[in-house]
């Protein structure tokens, strides 16, 4: 009996490209005749053609299944709605913007049948990204790294063949506030890492800008470390201290050398900076008790609309 594969597309408004990666998707399966494959598009609430054209394939190949988003509900969500569906022993996420070629799936199932229950792809390069975004992207990756409590794999994305154990493991993480590439390293399980060479998106624009970016880091560090709130208690010690050496140095000027103190322009600075101090604490603890406001709410991180299961 053929071992069955699920392709996992998260697609958002990606009309352009659909077509060339069903053929690109479709030229891999002949070339894996051993294994029986499910290409599972997950529409995620696309304003275009994106849900009618998948559906189309759906209806000239058995293999093509879709779930049919009820709204754009991120990344995230519909990389959760895929693992919910997929029915292979095994999956791959894969994105819908060529970026990720699919011929390296087949270096990752000659891994996978080694043993290996989580085969990641890794970047050689990150192709033409701005030099801004490509060093604040690695920052937040060694941030991340340093502050957590097991392995955080750096600049990894979400193309990775896992195994059946692992999806299932994905299945039980139901938190709404979701930063699944540290889930992927978070759940453990045997891993290997395969290198690849980025393709450039030869179709459509990015959807990630940099400020959403920005959040989605904000995001990745609350999830998996409570190092932030350390740092403000640390930075509120600090601040304590430098005070406290401050007024002592001013006394000890003032009464062993007569020197006047600094009134007006001294208090500004330092209610300026305890000010800020506090803000920054306080923004700090928002985020925090931010997510545990969403999380308490208990909603299901997503709906379906429509669902195809193919054959």
């Amino acid at each position: 009996m053929k071992k069955r594969i699920s392709i996992i597309v998260p697609a958002y408004n990606e009309e352009a490209s659909l077509q060339k990666l069903y053929e690109s998707l479709c030229q891999l399966a002949d070339s894996l005749p051993a294994y029986d494959l499910e290409l599972l598009f997950v529409n995620d609430g696309s304003t275009d053609s994106t849900q009618a054209i998948i559906a189309s394939l759906a209806e000239i190949d058995r293999r093509v299944a879709f779930v049919n988003l009820s709204r754009n509900f991120g990344k995230e969500a519909a990389m959760l709605a895929g693992f919910d569906h997929a029915t292979g022993d095994c999956a791959v996420v894969i994105d819908a913007d060529l970026q990720h070629p699919p011929h390296v799936i087949a270096e990752m199932l000659q891994w996978w049948e080694q043993g290996y229950e989580d085969v990641y792809a890794r970047r050689r390069t990150r192709g033409k990204e701005g030099w801004l975004r490509r060093r604040l992207t690695m920052l937040f990756y060694r941030i991340l790294a340093r502050s957590t409590r097991f392995e955080m794999l750096q600049n990894v994305g979400d193309f990775r063949l896992l195994d059946r154990k692992c999806i299932n493991a994905l299945r039980q993480l139901r938190e709404s506030e979701r930063y699944t590439k540290g889930l992927f390293c978070w759940i453990g399980f045997r891993k290997k890492e395969i290198l690849f060479n980025q393709e450039e998106r030869r179709f459509g624009e990015s959807h990630w800008s940099l400020l959403q970016l920005t959040g989605f880091a904000i995001e990745g560090i609350t999830s998996f470390t409570t190092a932030p709130l350390r740092l403000a208690t640390l930075l509120g010690f600090i601040t304590g201290a430098g005070a406290f050496v401050y007024l002592f140095y001013t006394l000890v000027k003032a009464i062993i050398y007569g020197d006047p103190v600094a009134g007006y322009p001294t208090l500004i600075c330092v209610m300026l900076f305890l000010g800020a101090v506090q803000l920054i604490c306080l923004g700090i603890i928002g985020e925090y008790l931010g997510r545990v406001f969403n999380e308490s709410k208990r909603r299901p991180i997503y709906l379906v609309e429509d669902y195809h299961p193919g054959e």
